[in-house]
């Protein structure tokens, strides 16, 4: 019996693992970079400093704009790709060159939408418990949820005290999973079906 799907899904694991992390960490910096929030919070300062490095090289050929930084959009894609090559490389699968760009879209796409709605879920629970505003952990929370909530509220006033705005964000997130990100990742598998390369 060979020990060769174990070796390739360790190393599937690995991958992903090691990938995974630093797309969520980028990702993360970007996100809290769109809401605005304090960049002296001690956990927002750890992500900076473990995404730096990587970053200050993409800067000199992509500048920011609109108060975003585009390297670190540009950086997760090469990361995503880069993993998925790996992933298909180790599970000795055809790389299907036209879609792979795509697929790493629709996979960045559907992370954002995750975080976004753990980090809605996860904020509607704390608020639950009286947490102490000023931890660093609930401040990022709160100041990357309420760009959500905010225009969310507007919609969906408090009824009887109750500020339901959450549960609008999280539907909506929700269907742009089944409706944006499914249909990109099935288009990215016919592609990468078309262009099939060894």
């Amino acid at each position: 019996m060979s020990d060769a799907p174990y070796f390739s899904n360790a190393g599937v694991f690995l991958i992903q693992t090691a990938f995974g992390f630093y797309i969520m960490v980028v990702l993360l910096r970007f996100l809290l970079q769109w809401a605005r929030a304090d960049f002296y919070n001690p956990l927002v300062q750890f992500l900076v400093k473990l995404t730096t490095p990587a970053l200050r090289p993409l800067r000199r050929l992509i500048p920011g704009y609109g108060g975003l930084d585009w390297a670190a959009v540009v950086l997760m894609l090469i990361l995503q790709v880069i993993e998925l090559v790996l992933i298909r490389l180790v599970l000795d699968l055809p790389l299907g060159l036209p879609g792979l760009p795509l697929l790493a879209v629709a996979e960045l796409l559907g992370l954002t939408l995750t975080v976004l709605f753990w980090a809605v879920l996860i904020s509607v629970i704390v608020s639950w418990v009286n947490p102490d505003p000023y931890h660093p952990a609930v401040t990022v929370l709160w100041q990357l949820t309420e760009p959500l909530l905010q225009p969310a509220r507007r919609l969906v006033p408090p009824i009887a005290g109750f500020d339901l705005s959450p549960i609008l964000v999280i539907v909506v997130l929700q269907l742009s999973q089944i409706l944006l990100v499914a249909p990109l990742r099935d288009l990215s598998f016919s592609l990468m079906a078309v262009g099939l390369i060894r």
